[in-house]
């Protein structure tokens, strides 16, 4: 049994997430500011903290819970995302501000906050975007998202190296469309080939097992090329 921390529970692939690890025998901490959807589950193996993980003092209500009730995090999966899709001449400092509060900074302060309770072979796993992918291919309007989902892959090999010692797996995986209530606010319409539920399954796997072959990688799981 695993003492697995979520962000972005409320719905997509946190969701479907928050379930899995529930499911199959895992203690789940779920954060989101929307906290009603998994509430409504009654699941025993989960608990739902609503934060906003831009806010410092809201991640000390998860330093507290974990300090009093698990004293020890095996995985953490920083899921939460914030996506504004305007033309680049449009956006604001305050559009990137929003953007790299929940995309970057909010990981970056998340993760710290956990690092005390983060063990030997704890695994630490960052979703990205194959639009924060070099070389990828990439869509207008998308220049606050994207380039936020390629600091926070620099990011995390940056902590893979740090915390290589204490023998704590950093990796991210930079995922392609998915059926995600997201991915409708920004292209309405589009048809992802791959489901919520589907990408959660392989993050679920990914994060229980592959700390033992990967440190400090970006895996690009996309079903479509480019």
């Amino acid at each position: 049994m695993k003492n697995v921390v979520i962000t972005g529970t409320s719905r997509g692939i946190g969701f479907e997430l928050a379930k899995l690890f529930a499911e199959n025998g895992h203690q789940v901490l779920a954060i989101s500011r929307n906290t009603k959807p998994l509430s409504t589950i009654h699941h025993p193996n989960i608990k739902v903290i609503s934060i906003d993980i831009s806010k410092d003092d809201d991640i000390d209500k998860v330093v507290d819970f974990v300090k009093n009730d698990w004293k020890k995090v095996d995985i953490l999966i920083n899921n939460a995302g914030k996506l504004i899709n305007k033309p680049f001449t449009e956006l604001t400092s305050d559009d990137f501000l929003e953007v790299y509060k929940v995309n970057v900074f909010g990981v970056a302060s998340l993760t710290k906050s956990m690092i005390p309770f983060l063990k030997k072979n704890s695994h630490v796993v960052t979703i990205s975007s194959m639009g924060g992918i070099q070389g990828s291919m990439k869509f207008p309007g998308l220049a606050a998202y994207s380039s936020a989902k390629g600091a926070v892959i620099t990011l995390s090999e940056l902590l893979a190296e740090e915390y290589k010692e204490q023998q704590i797996a950093f990796n991210v995986l930079a995922l392609g469309a998915v059926q995600t209530e997201m991915l409708q606010e920004a292209f309405p319409g589009f048809k992802a080939p791959v489901s919520a539920k589907e990408m959660a399954n392989y993050i679920f796997n990914f994060a229980l097992n592959d700390h033992q072959f990967y440190n400090g990688k970006v895996l690009q799981v996309s079903s479509t090329t480019p």
